[in-house]
């Protein structure tokens, strides 16, 4: 099923299948088609949500030599003329502004869009892209909730679409050796996994309602949510902390560093998950844990953690953000860069891999963008040559709902026993409540 879908793709997008009744692939304009079918074109690209990440992310596109950044999506006029500006520094032309991201989907000369958008928009967005014909590089977390994530994997296979989850590591050189090392026994069966995430936030205080300001469509930035007043303590990084929006420090930064324990422990769905912790360090408005440790068991033997430490940086490792494998023979730790560390059983190091491969440092580019473009070459080859995907959203499904299950469980205040066949929840009508989330009126993800 997986090879005739990438045959599809591949076909759909180098011309062999692409002509219909119309000419030409449905959203796709005849210009659009020579840019995927030529060997020395360039992809055309937009980007949706560009205050923080999303800004990064255009610019670490636009310095790709076969990419063309055309549009940018942004509710905030601020966040889009600064991402614009830097852009045209880039490339030397400036994309074009477009505020409603709809907008630019109905675009002919826009091939893929790039969402990093808040987390309650990235599962709607990526779908009614797919349905427009365009493909998809999709921030992590890659949904909101559980059905949204299963909504995706049906929608790929369905409209045929590159579908990437922007989880970069799985294309890092080191981190790809490393799990390599892991599946080949360098330290046997891998039974343990341990991840982390600590930094020092403040508080968010509590909010109070406020006129919108100027510059940001509030109903627009909250699109499919069910519609909330604005508050001052809302916009633009506090959303995180509240459920109807966010989904908290561990689908933020703890996606990262479980699909890295999933990747390597080679498992799927687990059988059993629980969560403690809370909001502990100030009294806010802040509704996820500020505190948090995931644990989940699967089949065969295989156990893993997530701490989360959001208002305490101790660090674990020296390192404020890690992965790491225990297994009979021996333990091998990934921390934040492009590195790892192998240990015999008792500890002693054995082998240490630095952080350099594929860094140029003749690249204007920073070592972290260079890292990065690899995964954005890769959702390229994706698209142009049907190559798999280091992330697609099969992958990206399951990684993300293993921190959801954690947070549902953390929510209803009990472990949750989870069906190891398809990581459904069994027997809690409580937990099941939370598989699925609201929707603004007309806002629903329909495929």
């Amino acid at each position: 099923m997986e090879n005739n879908r990438r045959d599809f793709i591949r076909k759909t997008v180098l011309g062999t299948a692409a002509l219909t009744i119309g000419g030409v692939l449905p959203g796709f304009s005849a210009r659009s088609y020579r840019n995927i079918a030529g060997a020395n074109e360039r992809i055309n690209v937009g980007v949706m949500g560009v205050n923080s990440r999303g800004n990064a992310l255009a610019q670490n596109f636009a310095m790709q030599k076969n990419c063309n950044l055309v549009y940018v999506s942004d509710v905030d006029t601020r966040a889009a003329a600064k991402c614009i500006n830097a852009v045209a520094k880039i490339t030397g032309s400036k994309p074009k502004g477009m505020p409603d991201f709809r907008n630019a989907l109905e675009a002919k000369d826009m091939d893929a869009i790039v969402v990093a958008t808040p987390d309650h928009w990235h599962a709607p967005a990526a779908l009614l892209a797919m349905k427009a014909g365009k493909h998809v590089y999709l921030e992590k977390p890659c949904s909101h909730s559980p059905e949204e994530g299963e909504i995706l994997v049906q929608a790929a296979a369905k409209y045929g679409q590159v579908l990437q989850m922007g989880n970069q590591r799985r294309s890092w050189p080191n981190v790809v050796e490393a799990i390599k090392e892991i599946q080949s026994g360098a330290i046997g069966k891998p039974y343990f996994g341990k991840s982390w995430y600590t930094n020092k936030r403040g508080p968010i205080g509590i909010g109070k309602e406020a006129a919108v300001p100027d510059w940001l469509n509030w109903d627009l930035w909250q699109g499919p949510a069910p519609r909330k007043a604005f508050k001052d303590n809302y916009v633009h990084y506090n959303w995180h902390w509240f459920w109807h929006w966010g989904t908290g420090e561990a689908l933020n930064n703890g996606t990262h560093m479980v699909d890295l324990l999933r990747w390597g422990m080679e498992v799927d769905y687990p059988t059993r998950v629980s969560s403690n912790g809370g909001r502990f360090h100030y009294q806010d408005d802040w509704e996820t844990p500020d505190t948090q440790v995931i644990s989940l068991d699967f089949p065969g033997g295989f156990t893993m953690t997530w701490e989360g430490r959001s208002c305490n940086a101790r660090s674990i490792e020296g390192s404020s953000v890690g992965a790491q494998f225990f297994g009979d023979k021996g333990s091998l730790l990934i921390t934040g860069g492009n590195g790892y560390t192998l240990f015999d059983v008792s500890g002693k190091e054995l082998k240490k891999v630095v952080d350099k491969d594929k860094i140029d440092p003749r690249n204007a580019a920073s070592p972290a963008q260079q890292l990065d473009a690899l995964h954005i070459q890769n959702f390229f080859d994706g698209i142009l040559k049907g190559a798999q995907l280091h992330s697609d959203i099969d992958s990206g499904h399951k990684s993300t709902l293993l921190v959801q299950l954690g947070n549902i469980a953390q929510r209803v205040g009990h472990s949750l026993d989870i069906d190891p066949q398809n990581g459904h929840i069994l027997k809690d009508r409580d937990a099941e409540k939370l598989w699925s989330r609201r929707y603004e009126k007309g806002w629903e993800m329909k495929l």
